[in-house]
């Protein structure tokens, strides 16, 4: 039990150590990355320095496996170059029980990542963006799912307009059971909404809402509204929405804290979208900890070996590009589980799962001969 504790210990280490200098490269690159693209708003260092720490965790979180690999790699050629293996297997271990200590963080970091790690990388995503949308645009267009439909807001010379819809089309062009509030500008004369209009139906197109069965009330000026309001078949809004905008609003699953989104699906495809990006990433993330365990066993499965048996780049070379292929295997299964080219259950669960026993088939020959 000692040894156990012992290669734990030594594992964890090798893991902050690697996690260290990866957060600290990827924080400078970052930090001319925001003074770059935020030039034009006169960003300061401090200023850039604190989008970075927003930005960073994501980025962090992604490459968390490849950083279990390196720190594996890291772990067994230390352990090999001390002899501190030989010494292991002749007291009488195998390597698969001198693996049971690094398996059991790598599960342990998975289920950290999935309870604390995700919850705050979707924070810190929100807060980016939210703060990237001010220095770009002072605050563009918001779209968010509820229980109660879709909530957009699109904003434009004539003000602020927000927009609530019962349901929508699969490719967001269509809506049903629409209302428009619509605001006054800041620093006119008027203050607060100026007008309510309700639609059977809208469609948006390229700068314009098109209104159909359309019901208008102003809000201002008259002391009457219902007796002030008018009909139309049809009605156009000028709009400062696009499609993509609409797509992008709620097309990154990563936003989203982990616990949340059984309740974002359910809402998602309540309005009438589809939710397959958000079911994927879900199972996905679920995976992570086996996903993790499947990078420990293929940095071992190259490197639980002696150093005076030679061709130790060579075996780092290999460890690493089969690592780097389970990753890109992974990225490409995410990509078609989304696309609905398979099933989502196998685009999470199939490339740790054919990882692991990949690697234990590779761990099992080295050891038997």
């Amino acid at each position: 039990m000692r040894l156990h504790f012992y290669f734990a210990r030594k594992f964890a280490i090798a893991l902050l150590g690697v996690f260290g200098v990866f957060a600290i490269l990827l924080t400078l690159l970052d930090i001319v990355e925001q003074i770059r693209r935020f030039s034009d708003a006169d960003i300061s260092f401090g200023a850039a320095f604190e989008l970075s720490l927003l930005s960073v965790p994501q980025t962090l979180y992604r490459i968390l496996p490849l950083i279990v690999l390196l720190a594996t790699l890291v772990l067994f050629l230390g352990l090999a170059r001390s002899s501190e293996l030989v010494v292991t297997r002749a007291a009488g271990r195998s390597a698969l029980r001198a693996l049971i200590s690094p398996v059991a963080v790598s599960l342990l970091l998975g289920g950290l990542g999935i309870a604390v790690m995700n919850p705050i990388v979707a924070a810190t995503q929100v807060r980016y963006e939210q703060k990237a949308a001010d220095l770009e645009a002072g605050g563009g267009s918001v779209l968010s799912i509820s229980g109660e439909g879709l909530w957009m807001r699109q904003g434009g010379s004539e003000g602020q307009t927000v927009i609530r819809a019962a349901r929508a089309s699969l490719d967001g062009t269509s809506f049903e059971g629409v209302t428009f509030i619509r605001f006054a500008p800041e620093g006119g004369d008027l203050q607060g909404p100026v007008q309510r209009i309700e639609a059977a139906a809208a469609r948006l197109e390229p700068g314009r809402w098109v209104l159909e069965n359309a019901k208008v009330w102003p809000l201002s000026g008259v002391p009457n509204p219902e007796a002030a309001s008018s009909r139309a078949m049809e009605m156009e809004l000028p709009s400062s929405l696009t499609l993509d905008q609409i797509r992008d609003s709620f097309g990154t699953p990563s936003a989203i804290p982990i616990w949340e989104l059984p309740a974002f699906i359910a809402n998602l495809e309540s309005a009438g979208f589809s939710a397959k990006l958000h079911r994927v990433w879900m199972q996905m993330e679920l995976a992570l900890p086996l996903f993790l365990m499947a990078m420990v066993l293929v940095g071992a499965g190259f490197t639980m070996r002696h150093t005076r048996f030679g061709r130790t780049g060579l075996m780092l070379l290999l460890a690493l590009m089969l690592g780097l292929g389970l990753y890109f295997i992974r990225n490409f299964a995410q990509i078609l589980g989304e696309n609905g080219q398979i099933p989502v259950g196998m685009a999470a669960w199939t490339p740790p799962i054919a990882g692991i026993l990949a690697s234990l088939a590779l761990l099992l020959h080295m050891e038997d001969g």
